[in-house]
């Protein structure tokens, strides 16, 4: 296979690498209202005290926090609230220079995707607008319309976000991947697996944390060259 003719993608993480900053709480926020919110994470640190929710664990606390806030809910009242929170930030808290990344690789005819520990709710409309292939995210459950708190796949963080971005693209689980040159974007611990499954990897987290084989990406970054050698 060419040059030419070899499939090309860029995979962004969202949440400190697109965004500025976290989304899901502000999401959740606005779901539950302050009061209610405040009181789910009292419940949490309970249940953390009764052992019932292990707090060093991101992932367990996430499920209960999501369970606690969108159970019983209908689906199409989180889809109203995902649609207004993509356009809040879609105008106030996405990162100019990586937005201007993902823009070089959807014009460059790229497929571009989220791969994120972000809900889906407010990515796929933000995906819509800014022309991004696909969304990797959390997809909480569903049965006849009504939320069931739970999540339809684990949380997209670490091995599970190269896991999930390989299954989309047709690749083994392990090993190398076939006719394919693949981008990726991160910040965080999180984002490693995905970082390492790239020919060109890029950092937005703190420089003393850069992973091995990883570029530090600048707020001046230039555009990115699809001459430059993979690694």
């Amino acid at each position: 296979m060419t040059e030419l003719s070899r499939r090309k993608v860029a995979a962004f993480d969202f949440d400190g690498t697109l965004s500025k900053s976290d989304t899901l709480i502000p999401f959740l926020l606005r779901v539950t209202g302050r009061s209610r919110f405040a009181q789910i994470a009292a419940e949490v640190g309970v249940s953390g005290l009764r052992r019932n929710v292990d707090l060093r664990d991101r992932d367990a606390v996430k499920a209960e926090m999501i369970h606690r806030s969108m159970c019983g809910r209908r689906e199409q009242d989180l889809q109203h609230l995902g649609n207004l929170y993509a356009r809040d930030l879609l105008v106030n808290e996405l990162n100019p220079t990586v937005l201007q990344r993902l823009e070089q690789h959807r014009d460059a005819g790229h497929e571009v995707l989220f791969v994120s520990a972000s809900l889906t709710y407010y990515l796929e409309p933000l995906a819509q607008e800014l022309g991004v292939t696909a969304v990797i995210a959390v997809e909480p459950s569903v049965e006849y319309g009504l939320l069931t708190g739970q999540m339809e796949f684990p949380n997209v963080r670490a091995e599970q976000k190269a896991l999930r971005l390989r299954a989309w693209l047709g690749q083994p689980a392990l090993g190398p991947m076939k006719n394919l040159e693949l981008w990726s974007y991160g910040n965080s611990s999180g984002d490693h697996a995905l970082l390492a499954m790239a020919d060109h990897a890029y950092w937005l987290g703190k420089s003393s944390k850069l992973p091995n084989g990883a570029i530090m990406m600048s707020p001046s970054a230039a555009p990115f060259d699809t001459a430059e050698p993979a690694r």
